[in-house]
């Protein structure tokens, strides 16, 4: 099974000073939602669910969660992009303060990569965080890049056809021998167990996890889910055990303007150590080191690394 898998770098410019939240994904989704809307929507008045173009509009089709895929009954598609934010806490930024953050796309989405970057651009006219003296701080999109492949420049505002999209392949096993397994929480991580926020991550959580966000993303975005034992999988995962934990819980708050209050996206933050027969399951952490894991990965939420030993 294989999945084409997108990872754009943006490189942007700040035109005037700017305040960011010290997590800035929400912040940047949100924006890159209304600036694609603009750009795209030829129905402006009208809303998704009830239009008659949103199986063919790159913002419904990219935004809107509709069910239009067989997936499991009770799950919600998955996004098919991740915005990954700038990781720094920095909240106050000057005039002339360069950031960078990247795009992820998957499957046929890569095919949409110059409307999301006309998107960028005009979300740096429109605008991001805090209103500075009622405007918000603007920003010019000059470089992006794919696997060091310069594909727009804002010099030349010209768009080069990207040369190669990376293919995900699943691996059954991997034959590394390995006791130990220390995966780190760059980003908030948020699993729910039995429909609530798990406080513990045990081996068993963490692979479960796994299994679900790949099986989907392959199933929708890809060549179809994996041929995987996930009972099997997931019993033998009960006699992985926590070797070390230093996660930590961190709140951040976000203001979802569609629900019109604000919101309360904690998660996991640090490192945890387990041990016992890891082998089985690098090929998933391989997997999910790419396409996040957990809730709320549009907004760059559950990104993790790992290292064995």
């Amino acid at each position: 099974m294989s999945l084409r898998y997108g990872c754009y770098r943006l490189a942007s410019v700040l035109n005037t000073p700017a305040q960011l939240p010290p997590y800035k994904g929400s912040t940047f989704r949100g924006a890159f939602g209304g600036a694609l809307k603009k750009v795209v929507c030829a129905v402006r008045d009208k809303d998704c669910q009830s239009c008659l173009l949103k199986e063919r509009c790159v913002y419904a089709r990219t935004f809107e969660n509709f069910q239009d895929h067989p997936v499991a009954k009770q799950a919600m598609k998955p996004h098919p992009y991740i915005i990954e934010p700038p990781l720094e806490s920095k909240t106050h930024y000057i005039e002339g303060d360069h950031f960078d953050f990247n795009l992820i796309l998957l499957g046929e989405f890569n095919d949409y990569l110059p409307y999301y970057i006309y998107a960028f651009e005009q979300m740096g006219q429109q605008g991001i965080g805090k209103r500075i003296n009622g405007k918000r701080a603007s920003f010019d999109l000059l470089t992006v890049t794919n696997a060091g492949q310069e594909i727009y420049n804002h010099n030349q505002r010209q768009l080069q056809e990207v040369e190669q999209i990376e293919s995900l392949q699943h691996i059954p096993r991997d034959s590394s021998d390995c006791g130990f397994i220390q995966v780190e929480c760059i980003t908030p991580l948020r699993i729910k167990t039995n429909n609530r926020f798990t406080s513990n991550i045990t081996f068993e959580v963490l692979v479960r996890a796994m299994l679900r966000r790949i099986s989907s993303i392959f199933n929708v975005y890809g060549d179809g889910e994996p041929a995987l034992d996930y009972r099997g999988l997931v019993a033998a995962a009960r006699d992985v055990t926590v070797y070390e934990d230093r996660l930590h819980w961190q709140d951040w708050q976000r203001y979802s303007n569609r629900q019109e209050q604000t919101m309360l996206m904690g998660g996991h933050i640090g490192t945890i150590t387990f041990k016992g027969d890891i082998s089985p399951y690098l090929p998933l952490f391989a997997l999910a080191q790419k396409l996040h894991i957990g809730k709320q990965t549009a907004f760059g939420l559950g990104k993790i690394s790992y290292s064995i030993k």
